[in-house]
């Protein structure tokens, strides 16, 4: 688990770095955005990972911002500003295409489809189809459980499946008009206009957001 989420920080960071040069406060910002208060980042976290995309040279440092006035209320502090190599776009581009079952999970989904922009048509279809498939098992699962223990469970516990069910619907609908979509226009750009609106709820089985695509 913790190799997961390690290569997942260095693919998001990548895919940041990819749009533009960023400083480290800048892309722990956008960072916790998109992946939400319960994978927050620290800058115990984000620092390791750059030192690492700096030694596999992934990734540049240069300073910038430094002052040659000191001791004053003036004086500013310098800031290290990271942009991605040569070597470093060529390591997202293979990570876009070769995304595979782990692309689909939970807690990976939202940051590869924060990148569809830049995925070929053939791999966002792959990642759509096998994000349905798992959805699909999952509402397999709940309507088994539901109609084996349905009789025993409290008002609370039925709720909370019910919403379980109601969210995994709701994203495999989604997903059945993306994959709609991207079947029709397989060269297309996956641009916002061209995409099916997401559903309204934002639970943890829910459509994902694209928080990486936007401007702080």
């Amino acid at each position: 688990m913790a190799a997961r989420r390690t290569e997942l920080l260095e693919f998001a960071v990548l895919g940041l770095l990819h749009e533009a040069p960023q400083h480290g406060y800048e892309l722990r910002k956008r960072l916790n955005a998109a992946l939400g208060p319960f994978r927050a980042l620290s800058y115990g976290t984000l620092y390791p990972c750059l030192r690492s995309l700096l030694g596999k040279g992934w990734i540049s440092e240069a300073t910038l911002g430094r002052s040659t006035t000191t001791g004053t209320a003036g004086s500013r502090r310098a800031r290290i500003v990271y942009e991605l190599t040569a070597d470093g776009k060529e390591r997202f581009q293979d990570l876009l295409r070769e995304a595979g079952p782990t692309a689909w999970e939970d807690d990976t989904f939202d940051v590869h489809f924060a990148f569809f922009a830049r995925t070929e048509a053939e791999v966002r279809l792959r990642i759509l189809e096998g994000r349905r498939s798992r959805l699909e098992e999952r509402l397999e699962n709940i309507r088994a459980v539901s109609a084996k223990n349905r009789e025993r469970f409290d008002s609370y516990t039925a709720e909370l499946e019910r919403h379980g069910l109601d969210s995994a619907e709701r994203e495999v609908r989604w997903l059945n008009e993306l994959i709609t979509a991207e079947r029709n226009t397989p060269t297309a750009a996956a641009t916002p206009a061209a995409l099916p609106a997401t559903p309204s709820s934002t639970t943890q089985n829910d459509q994902p957001s694209t928080p990486f695509n936007h401007k702080e």
